[in-house]
Order: C-alpha cells, then structure tokens, then sequence
C-alpha cells in the first residue's frame, strides 16, 4: 500500500513517514500544496495524508482540485484542533476523515488503516481468504492460524492482493503500489515475489491471469 504524505512541518512529516513505513506502507512526502497537488495528480495512492495549512496552495484547495479531476483516493486531513471551521470545510471538499493537531501517532496510522480497509469494501481489521488472514493493525498474516514470515515486499504484495481480492491486478498496478516514486520498478519482480508467496503460504490461492496479472479468488463464504 502507498501513501503520500502532504505536510509542510519537516518534523511532523518524518514522525509521519517512519512510522507509516514500519507498517509496513510505502510512503512519499511533499512539504507544499503545489508539489502534494502534483503528486496526488500524477501517482497512485491507496491514501493521502493532508495538512490544510500548506504553503503554496492550501490543502484545502489541492483537495478540491483532486476532487474536481476525479481522484477518489482517501484523504485524511490534518486540522487545527480549534479551527472547526477548517473541518467543515474539508469535509465538504471532499476528505474522508481529519485529525486534529497535535495527535498521537498511532491514531493517524489506525484511521489510514480504516479507510483503505473501507475504500476496498472491508469492514474488519482482519481480511480472509480461504486458510489465509491478514490481520491489517499488525501487518502480519497466518495460514491455518500458523504465522507467515514475510519479507516487506512480499507482504506488501500479499496485501494489496488481499485488499483487492476477486479483482484481476495487473503487474504495472502491482509495482505502482508496493514502490515510492524513486524506486527502480522493474514489473518482473512481481513473478519473484508471487512465486515467493505461493512457496511459503503453501497453499493455491494466488492466480495467475495470462496477459493481464494476478488474482486471489474470495471465497464465497469469506469475510
């Protein structure tokens, strides 16, 4: 899953980046409206993170701008806790959800959690497959109840497949989501890593669509 971050507090936005990376995201900063606006244009995101108080353009601007282009990424807003007025209008701009400054952390991280799980349809912090779970607040998944010792590409892919199971994911849309905007992307990793998966999980969930990608069949009776 990829994240931008759109802060222009140097401090905050590394707190921001370091921790979303050891969930496991892969995360890209801006520290104005007009760089954030460019990327949030430009590349595919599963969640921004926005600060309404940017220099260059205001979040609140950049929001309507990706709105009124028709990126429906999910946006978390950073507010000032006094400045009601500044939710409200956020919310009417087209955020999914704020939290209002200063705030701890791992409130930040559970409500990206919240809204890729819903902007994926699930409801749970837990996505099942079959004998496979992923449990999304402690980036881990099991087969069978027993745990999987996944490198971070691995997981990454294992859970982009997860979010979007049942959907055919082309190898491209893969390596838009488990890489940031400097990374060398070469699509033929993929096949390493699904080959990987298939391996270590042990069983055959993961297909392989010839010509188009990869897809992990949902269950009908799964979560």
């Amino acid at each position: 899953m990829r994240i931008l971050i759109v802060e222009d507090d140097i401090n905050l936005n590394r707190q921001l980046a370091e921790a979303l990376k050891e969930a496991g995201y892969v995360v890209d900063t801006a520290f104005d409206g007009e760089e954030g606006h460019f990327l949030g244009d430009t590349e595919p995101y599963d969640a921004i993170i926005l600060d309404i108080g940017l220099p260059e353009v205001d979040g609140i601007t950049v929001l309507e701008k990706w709105r009124g282009a028709g990126r429906t990424v999910p946006v978390l807003l950073l507010t000032a806790r006094d400045r009601w007025s500044d939710k409200v209008a956020g919310i009417d701009a087209g955020a999914d959800d704020y939290v209002a400054k200063p705030f701890h952390v791992e409130e930040v991280l559970a409500r990206i959690r919240a809204l890729i799980r819903r902007a994926a349809g699930h409801a749970s912090s837990e996505i099942v497959c079959g004998p496979v779970r992923l449990d999304t607040k402690s980036s881990k998944a099991t087969v069978d109840g027993k745990p999987l010792k996944l490198t971070s590409h691995e997981y990454r892919l294992l859970a982009y497949l997860m979010h979007h199971k049942g959907e055919v994911v082309s190898r491209t849309e893969l390596v838009e989501h488990m890489y940031d905007q400097d990374f060398d992307r070469d699509s033929n990793t993929i096949e390493v890593f699904v080959g990987r998966l298939r391996k270590k999980m042990g069983v055959d969930l993961i297909e392989t669509v010839r010509g188009l990608g990869y897809r992990i069949q949902a269950p009908t009776n799964a979560n």
